[in-house]
């Protein structure tokens, strides 16, 4: 199957062309530079040279803050850059995985969120991919949209100066002896190598639709550091955040953690719980270290 992916230099990007690769499939990783999704022409041009026969789309404008002081342009990336991918692979024929995100709830719930929960963005970010979301399903009926929550990967995260959360605890906890992490988020952190696992499972198969995708179980950003630090035996001393120590710029859920009910009832699921996905996500880390360094 010929595969583009659209944001294919990016943190999940990468790993979904090495999972559709590793599969077979004949894949092309499509960035900024090869095309603009908020212009329908572009992307019609694109498609007519490449001619894929599923197209998954990572790209987002997903930069909360900026989101909020820039609607337009978020809408025009999120929204309407949707929509063009949507209409074009109906055009074509073509299947359209297309990445969302928890931001569409507004964490009210306090019990994990199924696909048939209804929306409530807080934020801009959140507004315009609930936006994209209703464009994908409404114009290629050969359609996968699925929402994911707290990734991190091996690639570089560009939006948030190359550093995932992991990452960015990993390099504090070696220039302070203290940090202090928030303790009232609560997320499912989810690695980009299995949602790009995933990404593989459904788009071999037929049953569109809309579908939560993060791994099992769920924790407080405090949680996660805490367990990074063990993993890592790293030593440091981690405090819970005061109430109000960390002041949001912009709304975001408190709690918005996904259960994958739909992959579940079609035995699709292939995550395993968030601690396990952060053990392999180290082990691989410290292999890449130890080539590196031989």
């Amino acid at each position: 199957m010929k595969v583009a992916v659209i944001g294919g230099n990016g943190q999940l990007g990468r790993d979904v062309n090495s999972a559709f690769a590793a599969e077979g499939h004949e894949v092309t990783a499509l960035t900024h530079q090869d095309l603009e999704i908020s212009s329908l022409e572009s992307v019609r041009t694109l498609f007519a040279a490449v001619r894929p026969e599923a197209v998954v789309n990572t790209a987002a404008f997903h930069h909360v803050e900026k989101c909020e002081a820039e609607p337009g342009l978020a809408f025009a990336i999120n929204g309407m850059g949707a929509r063009n991918i949507a209409l074009v692979t109906a055009e074509t024929g073509a299947t359209l995985l297309h990445i969302s995100t928890d931001y569409v709830f507004d964490g009210q719930k306090g019990t994990p969120y199924v696909e048939e929960d209804l929306p409530a963005p807080l934020n801009v970010y959140g507004n315009t991919k609930l936006s994209g979301e209703f464009f994908v399903r409404s114009t290629n009926p050969r359609h996968f949209v699925v929402r994911t929550s707290a990734i991190y990967g091996e690639s570089p995260c560009r939006a948030k100066g190359g550093l995932n959360f992991v990452e960015l605890m990993l390099k504090l906890s070696k220039e302070k002896t203290e940090l202090r992490v928030v303790d009232d988020e609560f997320v499912s952190p989810t690695p980009t190598a299995q949602i790009a696992k995933q990404l593989v499972a459904l788009g071999q198969s037929s049953d569109y639709g809309l579908y939560h995708a993060t791994t099992e179980g769920s924790c407080s950003w405090f949680e996660f550091a805490a367990a990074i630090f063990e993993l890592t035996n790293t030593r440091i001393r981690l405090e819970p955040a005061r109430p109000g120590e960390f002041p949001a710029k912009v709304p975001r859920p408190k709690y918005s953690v996904l259960e994958n009910q739909a992959l579940k009832s079609k035995s699709l699921n292939v995550f395993t719980h968030w601690k396990a996905g952060l053990e392999n996500y180290l082990a691989r880390r410290a292999q890449t270290a130890t080539l590196i360094s031989a």
